[in-house]
């Protein structure tokens, strides 16, 4: 079992800064999509750096997850989130004063290694410190924040980047992290110290496989379409499948040999996780890709400055949090069903959009888009605070930190999968075929995923723990 200390359980407050650190990461990770024309302009960035200033950030953030549950388990997990937040906080600050594109891609990268060191902890710490009733909530509000902060981040980015604060342009949605860091190191003492009980080491070729086998699938289905693909995006593309290989194998032999490795076979045995991960995957490729997508296309389609672009998804955001917030309610009355009916109503919401953007492009404003967008919240907000909750309820405390550390990487690496593969299908379907054609082709291949969630959430075990 975990060791808590001698601070006790996880009052109000420290799960407040909990939700703070985890609200971070996911902000930044979609903030950039309304900022990257402004970027663009100022640093004559280039298409394949833009690439890079999203993918940089994501593919670190992915890679390290795991690698960042596995130290908070040995070192302490406040240790690493307030490290983690310190070092947000500093590399939002390198981002924001970058002199120059290469600068800031370096910036994102060290600043998505950050959000790796941070996040883990979270989830980590609420599955060790909190019991019963206490922990689904927190579990709850968890989902609920991670939601409304991917939304959130790109309505917060357009505001940011029209206010044009003191001159800052593109600037201010790295700088506005660096007194939130602040605010999260000031209240870190909030949270309780915990750890594991019987540290494992560090698992060196798990965490070297995992990363070889996260970057040569990331890194050349984001630069691909954009340089042309090149001879050495096809052969990362052909390695993956072996890096993946030889990573399963030498877990399963460490497992085998009594170690400990960086993801332990064992925990994948778990239904519940197993099922969850199922659907949080899919779930994060269609969100991911939807973003980058929408952001896209209501600024260079349908011309809209990046506060509409932003507002245009603020039905989204109000959606999902009212959801989240009845989600507990409902599924204490029908247990996992509600995840069922999330996807359908998030696949109605998808439609419905689909439909106004074929009929009314390109004279749509806000308003036009708000039925289909708050829709699709409202399934999503049903959905995800659900999802978590499933993925981590049978995972033991002594092993809080590993089974955070794999379903935060499964939806990091999902959200910049779907960037990638459904963000490069838009633009390739762009020049051809138009803005209206590429969307709607895009928002049908999300609803295939949609129906895959669907159709898997029927297995889920019916009820929560």
């Amino acid at each position: 079992m975990d060791s808590l200390g001698s601070l006790g359980s996880l009052g109000s407050l420290g799960l407040f800064t909990l939700l703070v650190g985890a609200a971070l990461p996911l902000i930044d990770f979609f903030i950039v999509n309304v900022a990257l024309p402004t970027i663009d302009h100022d640093l004559a960035a280039g298409p394949a750096l833009l690439e890079l200033v999203v993918a940089g950030y994501g593919v670190a953030y992915a890679v390290l997850l795991v690698l960042g549950g596995r130290l908070g388990d040995r070192f302490g997990r406040r240790r690493l989130f307030r490290a983690g937040m310190a070092a947000f906080g500093l590399t939002s600050l390198a981002c924001g004063l970058a002199p120059d594109a290469w600068s800031l891609v370096g910036a994102r990268v060290a600043q998505g290694a950050a959000a790796a060191l941070m996040l883990p902890q979270v989830l980590a710490t609420i599955q060790a410190a909190t019991h019963g009733t206490r922990k689904a909530r927190a579990i709850g509000l968890y989902g609920a924040t991670a939601g409304l902060a991917m939304v959130a981040g790109q309505i917060l980015g357009g505001v940011l980047v029209s206010a044009d604060l003191a001159g800052t342009g593109w600037r201010a949605v790295f700088l506005v992290n660096v007194p939130v860091a602040v605010l999260g190191l000031l209240l870190a003492p909030t949270v309780p110290e915990t750890r594991s009980a019987s540290p494992a080491p560090v698992d060196v070729p798990g965490t070297l496989l995992l990363a070889l086998a996260l970057t040569t699938l990331l890194v050349p289905l984001a630069e691909g379409r954009t340089v042309g693909w090149p001879l050495w995006t096809w052969v990362a593309l052909a390695l993956w499948p072996f890096a993946t290989a030889g990573f399963f194998l030498v877990e399963r032999h460490a497992d085998r040999a009594g170690k400990v490795p960086l993801v332990p076979p064992s925990l994948l045995r778990l239904v519940s996780l197993r099922r969850g991960l199922a659907l949080v995957l899919p779930f994060s490729v269609g969100f991911g890709g939807f973003m980058f997508v929408v952001a896209v296309a209501l600024q260079q389609g349908l011309r809209l400055g990046p506060v509409d672009a932003g507002l245009a998804l603020a039905p989204m955001a109000v959606a999902f949090f009212l959801a989240s917030l009845a989600g507990p309610r409902l599924v204490g009355r029908h247990g996992t069903r509600v995840v069922t009916a999330g996807g359908l109503l998030q696949g109605a919401g998808l439609a419905v959009l689909a439909a106004t953007a074929w009929r009314g492009w390109p004279d749509l404003g806000v308003l036009d888009l708000a039925p289909g967008v708050a829709l699709a919240g409202l399934g999503q907000g049903l959905q995800l605070p659900v999802l978590f909750r499933v993925v981590l309820a049978d995972v033991p405390a002594d092993r809080a930190g590993v089974g955070s550390g794999v379903m935060v990487t499964g939806q990091q690496s999902a959200l910049a999968l779907g960037v990638a593969t459904l963000g490069s299908l838009f633009l390739a379907l762009v020049p051809a075929y138009g803005m209206r054609t590429a969307l709607v082709a895009v928002l049908a291949c999300q609803l295939v995923l949609v129906a895959v969630t669907v159709a898997l959430s029927v297995r889920l075990p019916r009820r929560l723990s």
